[in-house]
């Protein structure tokens, strides 16, 4: 592999980082079928969306959102697929690879000043500055998702639950608390839910020296889901 795509892609390469990359394009086209006949699924992994049709970036080798998104359309009776990636980081390679095509729209909340440094157009940006906390991000989803799924009408969406605009992460540059996180998590599903759209997590990213309050911060969107479908 040439070493500069390597270096793009943030990652040494090894035998494991196969393993784990292929395993989680196939974890989150599992998650999409199992949100098809469920209502809702979470992967425990997947949301590499920096990653591109022909190359990877940004600790993306694959972009697992996109693969699920085609099989999705192309073997599970899926037309139109709304994308909802609130990863901080603007989903770049996602918003490239569906770029011009209608059956796909991507949504992408993101902090303006930030990884990838050139932007992509997705069919809607918003791009948030640094430093944005709680009430000014929840208010800023709330005026968007709603027309966005009421426009797109999707049969299916798949939503980035990014915890990195969280205020402790090491890459985020957004104020997002604990309670944000979880409250952002909540509105997404219980507005899909409330459209009868089917709704498929993938985790995206987050990055804190901390991994134990990391993986706690990243259930949050397991505990929304348990919530919204009633089992907590």
């Amino acid at each position: 592999i040439d070493p500069r795509m390597m270096r793009r892609i943030g990652f040494p390469w090894s035998p494991g980082l196969v393993q784990r990359t292929c395993t989680a394009v196939g974890g989150t086209i599992r998650t999409v079928a199992l949100a098809l006949e469920h209502g809702i699924a979470c992967n425990t992994a997947g949301g590499t969306h920096h990653a591109h049709r022909d190359f990877g970036s940004g600790f993306c080798i694959f972009n697992d959102i996109a693969v699920a998104a085609r099989v999705a359309q192309q073997q599970l009776g899926v037309d139109r697929v709304l994308i909802v990636d609130l990863d901080v980081h603007q989903g770049d390679g996602t918003a490239a690879i569906f770029a011009g095509d209608d059956s796909v729209f991507t949504l992408s909340v993101h902090c303006d000043k930030n990884f990838p440094f050139r932007k992509q157009q997705s069919d809607l940006d918003v791009a948030l500055p640094v430093g944005t906390g709680d009430e000014e991000y929840l208010q800023t989803l709330q005026h968007s998702l709603p027309d966005v799924i009421a426009a797109t009408r999707p049969d299916l969406v798949i939503y980035d639950a990014g915890v990195d605009p969280h205020v402790a992460d090491r890459l985020g540059k957004l104020s997002l608390t604990d309670a944000g996180i979880y409250a952002r998590d909540h509105f997404v599903l219980a507005t899909c839910r409330a459209a009868a759209v089917p709704v498929a997590c993938v985790v995206g990213g987050g990055y804190d020296k901390d991994v134990s309050k990391l993986a706690l911060r990243h259930c949050l969107v397991y505990r929304a889901a348990a919530g919204v479908w009633g089992h907590a």
